[in-house]
């Protein structure tokens, strides 16, 4: 067995602080502090060093840390051989995605899951992304769906094996009685004086919406501020403005709502992508969630509703 304590040095490194650690791994700061004190001791070195209020990781730690990767890899691989000799899989699957996959994919690769291994349990997460990796990192999920951010690790970080998924178009939402609900579809530069509704400032689909209507030629004015769909496409329904929902968003049934599909210049989309631990891909239920998952992105692609 892996020490656990390197998971936890991991996860000091990836947050930055004792505190933040604990806080994400359900521990108190005392018990980390204690685990990285007593595996400082155990290997004869300095691991950790204060700079201000954060902490450095020492040369030794960085060393240990950069050969863990390997470590820990191989040892996903060896429990993915033991664990393929069994036909009952390995007993869980732990998934966690952004919203707009926990509500639109997961459920149903659970269901997959759950039909094949029976005595499996299956648990999904709702995490924004970067939280998604740092569950991963931790051992606190198996399989992640995220949207592409550059926030995210690269694709070519050893830590983990990471795959397209998806394309997730972006359309327009309008109230029925609006000049354009009756268009096969529109472009953004026929949105230039649009009310919009929109995410706020900062978050990854408020830069994508400006970035593309920048593209187009305008700055969209914002009127309301709004975190989830249901708000969205509530304010929408009411006639205060328009806004951009993903193909894949699950709105409220509303009669009022039309999507519109976006062509021409500066058509936004998502990119979905899958990510696990290196080394656990082949283990039973993880595969059969990837196989799961990229069946559906295939039905998505041919525009199919899942779920």
């Amino acid at each position: 067995m892996i020490d656990r304590r390197l998971k936890v040095l991991g996860v000091v490194a990836e947050r930055g602080t004792v505190s933040a650690a604990a806080q994400h791994l359900g521990y108190t700061a005392s018990a980390v502090s204690h685990q990285m004190r007593t595996l400082a001791r155990d290997l004869g070195v300095s691991l950790l060093e204060p700079d201000g209020r954060r902490v450095r990781l020492t040369p030794a730690a960085l060393t240990l840390l950069a050969r863990c990767d390997d470590l820990f890899a191989l040892w996903e691989e060896i429990r993915t051989e033991v664990q393929s000799t069994s036909s009952t899989g390995t007993g869980q699957l732990r998934l966690a995605g952004f919203s707009t996959a926990a509500s639109a994919l997961l459920p149903a690769v659970a269901v997959e899951v759950s039909r094949v291994f029976p005595r499996s349990t299956v648990r999904i997460t709702e995490a924004d992304p970067q939280v998604c990796f740092e569950m991963l990192l931790a051992d606190r999920v198996d399989l992640v769906v995220v949207v592409v951010t550059d926030l995210l690790p690269s694709t070519d970080d050893a830590r983990f094996e990471q795959h397209p998924l998806l394309a997730d178009t972006l359309d327009l939402l309008v109230p029925t009685g609006h000049r354009l609900a009756g268009r096969a579809w529109v472009s953004l530069t026929e949105l230039a004086r649009e009310a919009w509704i929109m995410d706020r400032p900062g978050r990854p689909h408020h830069q994508m919406v400006t970035t593309a209507c920048a593209a187009a030629g305008f700055t969209p004015h914002q009127v309301h501020e709004v975190v989830e769909w249901d708000t969205g496409a509530a304010l929408v329904a009411a006639g205060f403005g328009v806004a951009l929902v993903p193909r894949l968003a699950r709105l409220p049934a509303d009669e009022d709502l039309v999507r519109v599909p976006l062509r021409g210049v500066a058509t936004p989309m998502r990119h979905l992508r899958t990510a696990v631990r290196r080394g656990t891909a082949a283990q039973p239920e993880i595969a059969l969630a990837l196989a799961e998952l990229q069946r559906l992105a295939a039905a998505v692609g041919r525009g199919e509703q899942v779920g």
